[in-house]
């Protein structure tokens, strides 16, 4: 597959996965009041960690296709998103397997702050001037912007909807009684 299949492989997938996001947030903002909403929450809650692991590892094969395949190199916003993203393959398949509780607590707060680090780079990439001179290298700044598809998916566009995605599904709530 060519590079631009990928990337718009890559761009549906994160906008997917913003829009379950969506859902689940409108699901704990709503659920009380519209049944479709909760019911979405609770069809999607038995597997939500399950699916919150499919998120991060589609998101780290996808950094690293555009790493290792397509030569787009990271720049330090990206490694400090992929630090919070890559341990999350491990995390969640722990929590799955064995539903322990700190590591669901590892898990929620890798993602917020990967979270946090996505949305900054994307604003980032959008302005900027918001760039501290320090933080990334002349030769490769943070607000290089190696492709941008549907005229707003970027790759730290495509984290951000995947630490959302992750943090949503791991407030996921089941069924009471």
């Amino acid at each position: 597959m060519s590079a631009l299949t990928m990337q718009l492989f890559f761009s549906v997938l994160a906008v997917v996965a913003l829009l379950g996001a969506g859902l689940l947030l409108g699901a704990r903002l709503f659920g009380s009041r519209i049944a479709l909403l909760r019911e979405f929450e609770f069809s999607v809650a038995p597997i939500a960690v399950w699916l919150a692991w499919s998120v991060a590892t589609t998101a780290m094969v996808g950094s690293l296709y555009f790493s290792e395949v397509v030569h787009l190199r990271p720049c330090r916003l990206c490694w400090y998103q992929r630090f919070a993203m890559y341990p999350l393959v491990l995390v969640l398949a722990g929590l799955a397997l064995t539903g322990n509780r700190w590591l669901r607590r590892y898990a929620r707060v890798s993602a917020l702050v990967g979270l946090a680090i996505s949305s900054w780079h994307y604003l980032v990439e959008w302005f900027p001037d918001l760039e501290p001179s320090n933080v990334c290298a002349l030769d490769n700044p943070c607000t290089t912007v190696w492709f941008r598809r549907m005229g707003f998916v970027t790759i730290p566009f495509m984290a951000l909807a995947g630490f959302l995605a992750i943090t949503f599904l791991l407030l996921a709530r089941p069924q009471e009684g």
